[in-house]
């Protein structure tokens, strides 16, 4: 359970990963206009940034813990193992749910990532803003933005969604596409999950 005092920062593998990314980055130049970065305070989030500001034109990424994953209160810097062993999974899902005394709620997390995607598109309106985040803040956004319903089980009831570590996820925001003209202005998701990058990172092992 990585939180804040529970992550080290990157493996090795992680490494060769955002390594991959900034490669991309810099032959594809798809990021080359960021108008802004903003990371998470979390050590691999941090150090993934950093490998890809050279791609970036040298961008100084802004920390913000709105965008950090998951907080686990107690549990944190347990394995998943020790986790669930002191905290099992409920049967029912609750989004108020507290697993670990002062870890954090569904809820609580989906109004934090809320609140720093707000600011975000309050300071940068029609930029583009590249945030460095985790699998549970990219979750949070297609969540809300999809308007998908939870489940009421903690085995489901819908298919997941699981992003790849260094996986890019894009949002457009604003006026569709012109074969949409006559429709209100809105949010699109252009792509998720976008990592064929780490086709020759995961080679590297």
């Amino acid at each position: 359970m990585g939180g804040h005092a529970g992550c080290a920062g990157l493996s090795d593998r992680g490494r060769r990963q955002a390594a991959a990314l900034a490669e991309r980055l810099a032959a594809t130049g798809e990021l080359a206009d960021v108008d802004a970065v903003y990371t998470s305070l979390m050590a691999r989030a941090v150090e993934t940034a950093a490998i890809l500001a050279p791609a970036l034109g040298g961008a100084t990424a802004v920390q913000d813990c709105d965008f950090c994953e998951h907080h686990p209160g107690e549990g944190d810097g347990l394995t998943y193992q020790e986790f669930d062993r002191r905290w099992p999974v409920p049967d029912r899902w609750d989004p108020e749910a507290r697993r670990d005394p002062g870890g954090e709620t569904w809820n609580e997390m989906a109004a934090r990532v809320r609140r720093g995607l707000d600011g975000i598109l309050a300071r940068h309106a029609g930029g583009t803003v590249l945030v460095v985040c985790h699998g549970g803040v990219v979750v949070h956004t297609m969540i809300r933005w999809l308007g998908l319903t939870m489940p009421v089980t903690a085995s489901g009831g819908r298919a997941w969604l699981d992003p790849a570590n260094t996986s890019l996820t894009e949002w457009r925001f604003g006026a569709p596409p012109v074969w949409f003209r006559g429709t209100a202005d809105g949010v699109t998701l252009v792509r998720f999950n976008d990592h064929g990058h780490l086709i020759r990172a995961d080679a590297l092992l």
